[in-house]
């Protein structure tokens, strides 16, 4: 492209150039661009398509961003729509006529052919009020535009300019592209070129540098960082351009110059005073008070301001910080935030000028923030000013005790109260200290905390009830905490929870994490003491919740225990799809949730041995044992000794079984526990429900061993009577020829519970064989691959005795309609086990990586962050692997998976 030969000069012949020639030729010139630069494609595209597509194109960001090296570059290496003209602009640029006349000179030295000569541009110089509308004059007619590009535009302050300016694009049509580099917010009417879809704007938010720009920068600058060394810079410096520059200055006589990024304090470095210089103290008094005593805020509101400054001017100044791009970013809803740089810096320099003022601000802005209901922000600014009693009390007030619990413990406000001293007053202090020993699972701690709470006289908050309440909630957790849990006494604690939770109806409904707290541990209990049904239907109403309460908060501890309620109740496909919603619900809260959920791995570890999924069975009592926080839980310990012996029962291994129990066994060789730990202290031994499961465990490992009295002597020994101990009973019986006892040892009413029903379905089943009854023992086996075919319940049918194995193999037809059945029957007569059919389409490589991991119980958060994918992605691979693999559920394709070799 081509253009009009440029005037070089418009000094005349024969003249020396003055000084203010001199500078004016610099002014107009386009300015170099150091050999650090890092040419951004995505942003010089963006100029190129914006001078192309609009007629005005702003770039706005504040001191440091890298607006003018970025424009300088773009002008010397785009193809450009035309030829460009560059003016750097000065605070005297805005005496009354100036402008025109330089934007005359460097249209001119572009080529542009203007109607009359005026007296040649000086700094101060005077111009024809109408020249703006000559220049629009001269433009209009352009074939191609000309790109005019004026930088450092926030020197010109007076409306007057802008309104030239505006005039000048507005009749100069397609002949003028204007390009603004600017740290203040122009004046011209933005909104109008915005709504004429006539501006292209590159703002600070474009301008800052991803983290694979700034390891550029870096490495120009003769930094290399590694790839998390680059992150954490460029997180601290929000991708500032000026800050990830200086600092690479700043690390230039380090040693070891990634760990000083990683300690160096940014209040004392180059960094500091180039901030301090350029936008401290650049403001007047007021705003620079304003903008120290705000620094210690995570974000700033008008109102909060006033209280720390004392005046009520913060509204006004910080909309001007904000349009000025000094560091301050407007949050919306009138809340604005500090750069964190900057802030920082600010506290440093707040800290040297007045050492005792911070610990007051941050006093005051804890009062401020509570009263608007910020509780979150209060409690860090309370711990900050060592208001310990106060920040304990607004908590306890507040019923905010629950944020103790959980997998993001750590990282909630409460997390502040871990430095709170031990000498600090006050039953709330104590309620603090018994929430934090329960949620660290130190139930002889919070016992003495909590006892001394309530001897206290003094309880915040009205009346007290608040306290009361978190103490009832807090008693029933700790009462579910104890292996020697009373049952009466957590009921109790719930009737007082109940009724005290009524007198403060608001704050309790704030709150749904409290009564999701309550329910668990209350469940908690009930299992422990046997209570099954109780706890089930305790626990179905919470996750349910109740008409006109809304969703409740479902903690996926509650998932756990319902799925471990329905285990209990010979349900395992609703056991299952509890576990698998414990573990997939804890996993939504981060690759971190799913700790916590070793409950609900014990459920899918049992479900998996009754399919005789071995594979899957070990590895999901991996993942239990592996769940730190169980370590504390005496449920999930006695759960996780009967599933390890369980597991070396369906192993085919009985004395294992034994051994883990921790009972005798028949003579014989004893391997101990699979790892080789010595036996397992009974858990079990305090709760009624353990007892009796363990005890069922022993006796079917001892029915196991070839020794039917022995198992029908533990069970009479343990007094065990429930379904699963009347089963075994059953069977024993069975297998020393007693028919009718057997038969009368069968638990009643079973009918909703598959894993039960089906085995006592062929316990009747081979009653009647032994008696010669083929064609009643046909139909209960019929009846009893019908009620273990959804949940593939292949567990039930290995444990039957050998007359019922053989019965089957001779009846092929009747075990080929259970293809999932089909490969128990290896002898002769038995039909071929059914071939998985083959993929639908092959998966792909990701999909592998996917499955491969879901295969390892791992949670879709986990998934997704293991792979670097979005959690959508990897659904979207899991909706795919389930499509190709026709199946519809993680498990199943998980099963499939392992059918066709794929895993």
């Amino acid at each position: 492209m081509t253009s009009a030969p440029r005037r070089r000069t418009a000094v005349p012949p024969g003249r020396e150039p003055s000084a203010a020639d001199t500078v004016l030729a610099t002014r107009l010139r386009v300015p170099p661009v150091p050999a650090t630069f890092v040419r951004r494609a995505r942003l010089a595209d963006r100029l190129t398509r914006g001078v192309r597509e609009h007629p005005l194109v702003l770039v706005n960001g504040p001191a440091g961003a890298g607006k003018t090296l970025l424009v300088c570059d773009w002008v010397r290496t785009a193809p450009l729509p035309g030829p460009a003209a560059w003016l750097t602009l000065e605070e005297q640029d805005g005496e009354p006529g100036a402008l025109p006349a330089l934007l005359a000179e460097a249209l001119r030295r572009t080529g542009v052919p203007l109607p009359a000569e005026p007296a040649p541009a000086r700094p101060s110089g005077r111009a024809d009020p109408g020249l703006p509308a000559l220049l629009a004059g001269a433009l209009a007619g352009r074939r191609e535009p000309v790109v005019l590009v004026l930088d450092e535009f926030e020197r010109l302050t007076a409306p007057g300019l802008a309104a030239d300016l505006h005039t000048l694009l507005r009749h100069a049509g397609d002949g003028l592209r204007l390009v603004l580099v600017s740290r203040t917010e122009p004046l011209l009417p933005l909104h109008r070129y915005r709504a004429a879809d006539e501006i292209t704007e590159v703002r600070a938010a474009d301008l800052a540098f991803t983290p694979g720009e700034a390891a550029v920068l870096l490495r120009r600058h003769g930094l290399a960082l590694s790839e998390d060394g680059v992150r954490a810079l460029t997180r601290r410096t929000e991708g500032w351009a000026a800050g990830l520059r200086l600092c690479a200055l700043a690390t230039e006589h380090a040693e070891d110059r990634e760990r000083y990024l990683k300690e160096f304090e940014a209040g004392h470095s180059v960094i500091a005073d180039f901030l301090l210089a350029e936008v401290l103290d650049a403001q007047p008094a007021p705003t620079r008070d304003l903008l120290l005593r705000t620094s210690l805020l995570d974000r700033t509101h008008p109102s909060l301001a006033n209280a720390l400054t004392g005046r009520d001017d913060a509204e006004r100044t910080l909309e001007e910080l904000a349009r000025a791009n000094a560091f301050i970013t407007p949050l919306g809803h009138s809340w604005y935030r500090h750069h964190p740089l900057f802030a920082e810096i600010l506290r440093v320099h707040l800290r040297a000028c007045h050492p005792g003022l911070p610990q007051e601000l941050h006093a005051a802005a804890a009062r401020w923030l509570h009263a608007a209901g910020l509780l979150d922000e209060a409690l860090r600014h309370a711990a900050a000013a060592a208001e310990w009693e106060l920040a304990a009390s607004w908590l306890v007030e507040d019923l905010a005790i629950g944020q103790f619990f959980g997998d993001r413990a750590a990282a909630a406000p409460t997390g502040v109260f871990t430095a709170m001293p031990p000498g600090t007053g006050g039953a709330a202090a104590d309620l603090v200290r018994a929430a934090r020993a329960l949620a660290a699972r130190d139930p002889e701690t919070a016992a003495a905390h909590l006892d001394r709470a309530q001897r206290r006289a003094a309880v915040p908050g009205a009346d007290g009830v608040p306290a009361r309440l978190t103490a009832a909630v807090l008693r029933l957790r700790l009462l579910a905490a104890r292996p020697d849990g009373d049952g009466a006494a957590a009921e109790e604690a719930a009737r007082a929870v109940e009724r005290l939770r009524r007198e403060v109806p608001e704050r309790w409904r704030d709150h749904p994490e409290l009564s999701a707290l309550a329910s668990a541990a209350l469940a908690t209990a009930r299992l422990w003491a046997g209570n099954v049904d109780e706890a089930r239907a305790g626990l179905l109403a919470a996750v349910g919740g109740r008409a006109g309460e809304g969703r409740p908060v479902v903690l996926p501890e509650s998932r756990s225990l319902l799925a471990l309620a329905e285990l209990l109740r010979g349900a395992p496909g609703r056991a299952e799809s509890h576990a698998l919603d414990a573990v997939g619900d804890a996993g939504t809260r981060g690759p971190a949730g799913s700790s916590g959920c070793g409950l609900a791995h014990l459920v899918l570890a049992e479900v998996a041995a009754e399919r005789d999924d071995l594979p899957a069975a070990r590895l999901s009592l991996r993942r239990a044992e592996e769940d730190r926080e169980g370590a504390g839980n005496p449920l999930q310990q006695a759960e996780l000794g009967v599933t390890r012996a369980r597991l070396a029962l369906s192993g085919g291994d009985p004395r294992e079984a034994l051994a883990v129990l921790g009972r005798p066994a028949p003579p014989g060789r004893s391997k101990g526990t699979p790892d080789g730990r010595p036996p397992a202290a009974p858990a079990w031994e305090a709760s009624p429900w353990a007892r009796e499961r363990a005890a069922a465990v022993a006796a079917a490992a001892l029915l196991g061993t070839g020794d039917p009295r022995a198992a029908l002597e533990a069970l009479d020994a343990a007094r065990a009577c429930g379904p699963e101990a009347a089963l075994v009973a059953a069977r024993a019986h069975l297998a020393r020829g007693d028919r009718k006892a057997a038969l009368e040892a069968l638990p009643r009413d079973v009918g909703g519970a598959p894993a039960l029903a089906t085995r006592a379905l062929l316990v009747r089943a081979e009653s009647d064989l032994a008696t010669g009854h083929d064609g009643a023992a046909l139909r209960l086996v019929a009846h009893a691959l019908a009620v273990a075919r959804p949940d593939r319940l292949r567990r039930p049918f290995l444990e039957a005795g050998p007359s019922l194995r053989s019965f089957l193999r001779g009846r092929p037809v009747l075990a080929s309609a259970h293809g999932w059945l089909s490969d128990l029957l290896p002898d002769g007569g038995a039909p071929a086990p059914v071939a998985a059919p083959p993929p639908v389409e092959p998966l792909s490589a990701r999909e592998q990586e996917v499955l491969e991991r879901v295969a390892q119980l791992m949670s879709t958060a986990e998934v997704a962050d293991e792979l670097n994918l979005s959690v959508n992605t990897v659904k979207t691979h899991l909706k795919s692997i389930n499509r190709k693999l026709c199946t519809t559920r993680r498990a199943d394709a998980v099963r499939q998976a392992r059918r066709l070799h794929l895993l």
